[in-house]
């Protein structure tokens, strides 16, 4: 993982300066980069007089410290000591015509004056500066006309290939989806022959994982990081110990190197040695001791058995096998990989995951909502359920339900992405045409159509050739609930699979449950959004609320899902099982 793309601001103003006004416009400009390249870390800010040495100089020491992306403000114009510009071009190798271009094209439907700006931008070294006006509005508004362009070009600056690609990628899926994807061959309106059962059998919760798995053997990628970038990722090789540690025999405690052979009595202290000090090798004499700390190199004590040293090697051997392919790093791992000297490691790639969700009656969480209308909260969890589960995700937005459109989307998250997880428009309604998307426009195989599970019966899942690679499809229902306890149940399985996770089930614990006081007719195992807990030695499980397939807030809180077999009787007890999904909870 590259580090935070960097940026920096700088002011060209006599009267700031001069401190006789404040910098409005570097103020302002700071704000609109934090909100729109909040992956660039602003590190340095500095108010220049207008005066083209002072300039050159300042920009000259950021391109040397190889800064990613200079913006100035000020001095673009028509003044006598406007000389911002001819700074600018005294310090770049290249000019970005195009970038000045878009935003003078862009002032000019603005105001006529945007034709009286001199601005300049262009490449110096690994640097893109960019010339901005000198007034806050002006500032901010043409920073707003380029800023899509910048995280691009600076890829392109530094030969980021991973970034270029993806961006190119981008932009085919752009063009596909304005310019023609052709139409769906799904024909609508045929509400009187569409079926009204399923096709599909049902399958088991363990048939259908099971099928998952043997369907999904993606190849997997590695790729090497370092340690600081690697927290949560899977290792790819097995690790060995470059180093003894601790690297030589040393002291356990704060204490005192004394002759054994001395016996009791007082001692005279012939100095102390903090760990790190480089050790006397002077043998001590009769009644002498040393001051010693905690980790101090214990030359002193070589022929000395001690209960108080830390033997060299005592807590790992060098060339020894510390972590093994396959373990998912976490801090303590990190840790152990700097104290044995290794900076870098092989890693899986985690399979790469787009989202959408379909249905004509959804709008985003922040907008307002019309009669019949209902805020998309299924995406926004899946996205962040899977980040909790530390994969990300492209988002792809709401989708409506009609076939072209569907299907433009399906092909442009497959363009960018291994797994494509949509939910809504899988069950038996009319406007349910995710199944029939995927077979007649990219002739996938739907593995299953129907779990026997309650919630999330109609999961769908299937695999398809995309442009020669091979693709995962799940469609989860349009329920919250259903859609966040599939997803938990098969989704996040798969990708823990596919990442090389040696431990990539859920963990299972045996539970006795017992039934409710009416009983159940619904012939489907139920998988309860439970709180369990740690209560006088034994392992408590309660239902968290109400159970309903659209009360997403009974995973709010939820550390397990309780398995209730179907059509229970009441009064009776059964052996089950409950997946624990986060951590035991004490009470």
């Amino acid at each position: 993982m590259n580090p935070a793309p960097t940026c920096c601001i700088l002011t060209v103003s006599d009267t700031c300066f001069a401190k006789l006004k404040q910098d409005s416009a570097g103020r302002e400009l700071e704000k609109a980069v934090n909100t729109a390249l909040p992956k660039f870390r602003i590190v340095h800010k500095e108010i220049v007089p207008d005066d083209r040495q002072k300039i050159i100089d300042q920009l000259n020491k950021w391109v040397g410290e190889q800064c990613n992306l200079i913006l100035t403000t000020g001095g673009t114009g028509f003044s006598p000591r406007d000389v911002t510009p001819e700074a600018t071009r005294a310090v770049i190798e290249r000019e970005a015509p195009g970038v000045t271009h878009e935003m003078i094209s862009r002032s000019l439907e603005m105001t006529p004056m945007g034709m009286l700006s001199r601005a300049v931008c262009g490449i110096a070294g690994k640097t893109l500066i960019i010339n901005l006006p000198g007034s806050e509005t002006g500032a901010v508004e043409c920073f707003s006309f380029v800023q899509t362009c910048i995280p691009h070009a600076i890829a392109l600056i530094t030969d980021d290939q991973d970034v270029v690609k993806k961006d190119h990628k981008k932009i085919k899926k752009r063009v596909r989806f304005i310019d023609g994807c052709e139409p769906s061959s799904v024909v609508v309106n045929q509400v009187a022959e569409r079926p009204r059962e399923s096709p599909y059998p049902m399958l088991e919760v363990e048939e259908a994982l099971d099928l998952i798995l043997k369907e999904c053997t993606v190849p997997v990628e590695t790729v090497r990081l370092v340690i600081e970038d690697s927290l949560h990722r899977v290792l790819a090789e097995d690790v060995l110990s470059y180093d003894d540690i601790p690297p030589f025999d040393a002291s356990m405690k704060d204490g005192y190197a004394v002759r054994a052979s001395d016996g009791d009595g007082p001692r005279k202290i012939r100095n102390a040695a903090a760990a790190g000090d480089a050790p006397n090798l002077l043998p001590l004499e009769a009644g002498e001791a040393v001051r010693i700390g905690t980790g101090f190199r214990q030359e002193l004590m070589r022929s000395s058995k001690s209960k108080i040293q830390r033997r060299l090697g005592s807590d790992l051997s060098k060339n020894t096998t510390i972590f093994l392919k396959g373990e998912r790093l976490k801090f303590a791992h990190i840790g152990v990989l700097a104290a044995v000297g290794k900076s870098t490691v092989t890693i899986y790639k985690p399979a790469s995951v787009g989202v959408f969700t379909t249905g004509n009656e959804l709008k985003e969480h922040y907008e307002d909502l019309q009669p019949g209308q209902i805020r998309d909260s299924n995406r926004l969890a899946l996205i962040n359920l899977l980040k909790e589960y530390h994969y990300d995700c492209d988002d792809y937005g709401i989708i409506k339900d009609e076939p072209d459109i569907i299907k433009k989307a399906i092909a442009t998250a497959l363009t960018l992405n291994d797994v494509l997880i949509t939910t809504g428009g899988v069950s038996m309604g009319e406007f349910d045409f995710i199944k029939r998307v995927l077979i007649e426009d990219f002739n996938a195989t739907i593995h299953f159509g129907r779990v026997n599970m309650k919630p999330g019966k109609p999961t769908t899942f299937a695999t398809l050739e995309y442009e020669g690679v091979k693709k995962i499809v799940f469609g989860l229902p349009g329920n919250p609930v259903s859609a966040c306890v599939t997803c938990l149940l098969f989704v996040i399985p798969l990708l823990r699979h596919l990442e090389g996770e040696n431990e990539w089930q859920f963990p299972v614990i045996p539970y006795v449950v017992s039934t409710h006081k009416s009983s159940c007719s619904d012939p489907r195992p139920e998988y309860v959004r439970a709180i369990v807990s740690y209560v006088d030695g034994k392992i408590v499980a309660t239902p968290n609320g109400g159970q309903v397939s659209s009360r997403l807030n009974s995973l709010v809180g939820a550390n397990g899902l309780m398995l209730l077999p179907g059509s229970m009787i009441p009064a009776k007890e059964y052996l089950s099982h409950i997946i624990l999904i986060g951590d035991i909870k004490a009470r």
